[in-house]
């Protein structure tokens, strides 16, 4: 797990290491054009002068870092990501490890984090959440030899680490449970769709769907807000063929959409049936309390922390399924009323 040093910028540079001290310096010695080139090579592979210390020592930085793209004010109500991290924490913290987080605006933002963080010895590897189709930051972490384990998959995690669940088996075990209750126009409120695990989630509601005749069985995309799962249920309740079922990517959106249910005169269950992914304390504080596919989610991050210090450790990388996502039934699915 090499990290970049300054001989691998003199390398690049065609240059000595003298002359990349002066350059990263701002002392004279080489020429304007030089000096470019070689900061424009540095920032690439992530070397700065402040690693250097740290890099003749040879010290570990005992940190772990996790960059999030999302708006900070949404990582502050899902709960999802605050269970994650709890329980990354608490590997990390049992090993004395220290998470380093930071929010980011994009992908390109989130690699220049990880080549910062990993030229100036700040962290010893990267847990990556948010695995999207065509990740740009897979090969980018590939490239930069910085260890990392993705939450997410299967499948478009390249050479790294992953844990992953199915949420391919969940979804069809949520869908079958409302058929079986007596449902045939079963709707979905997805997340963004560009995320892998949103991908997963569509291809197997289009499979059991089609396996099953639902021939009115539509999604919707969303972006995991209370504001926009809120519109998206609106819309839905207002078509002609209005469904009797409604599965939700998170609990956020699926508290939202029972909001807007009731603001339409409509009852849960009896007119609209309800399931939420992410089975939070969210979900049995309403009423009536949300059926939902649920998971040890702390667990979840837990193992992931674990198999990132392996990694770290000089451990092989793996690719680990973890706990399927199971459905408990509560009080807002029954059989629906005929219409």
């Amino acid at each position: 797990m090499k990290r970049p040093t300054i001989a691998d910028v003199a390398r690049r540079a065609g240059v000595s290491k003298g002359a990349v001290s002066y350059a990263l310096n701002g002392q004279p010695g080489v020429s304007e054009t030089t000096r470019q080139r070689i900061l424009a090579i540095a920032a690439e592979i992530g070397f700065s002068p402040s690693s250097a210390a740290r890099a003749l020592s040879g010290a570990t930085a005992e940190a772990v870092g996790l960059a999030l793209c999302r708006p900070a004010r949404i990582l502050g109500i899902e709960p999802f990501f605050m269970e994650l991290i709890s329980g990354v924490e608490a590997e990390l913290s049992a090993r004395s490890y220290a998470l380093t987080l930071q929010v980011v605006a994009d992908q390109d933002a989130e690699i220049a984090v990880y080549r910062r963080w990993w030229g100036e010895r700040r962290v010893d590897g990267v847990l990556v959440c948010d695995l999207r189709t065509d990740d740009r930051r897979i090969p980018a972490l590939e490239q930069l030899q910085l260890p990392a384990v993705v939450i997410g998959g299967p499948g478009g995690t390249g050479d790294l680490a992953s844990v992953w669940s199915d949420d391919a088996a969940a979804l069809t075990e949520a869908v079958e449970y409302l058929v079986a209750l007596g449902h045939r126009r079963i709707a979905r409120v997805g997340g963004l769709p560009d995320l892998r695990h949103t991908e997963i989630r569509t291809d197997a509601f289009g499979t059991v769907c089609q396996r099953l005749g639902l021939v009115d069985a539509v999604t919707v995309w969303s972006d995991y807000t209370g504001e926009e799962g809120g519109r998206a249920t609106r819309r839905l309740l207002s078509s002609a063929q209005r469904p009797t079922a409604v599965i939700y990517d998170n609990d956020v959106m699926a508290i939202a959409g029972l909001s807007v249910a009731q603001e339409m005169g409509l009852t849960v269950p009896g007119d609209l049936s309800i399931v939420a992914w992410d089975d939070s304390p969210l979900c049995r504080l309403v009423h009536p309390p949300l059926t939902a596919l649920g998971r040890d989610i702390p667990a979840y991050g837990a193992h992931a922390a674990r198999q990132l210090l392996a990694v770290i450790g000089g451990q092989a990388a793996t690719r680990v399924q973890d706990e399927t996502p199971h459905l408990t039934p509560r009080g807002s699915t029954a059989p629906p009323r005929e219409r």
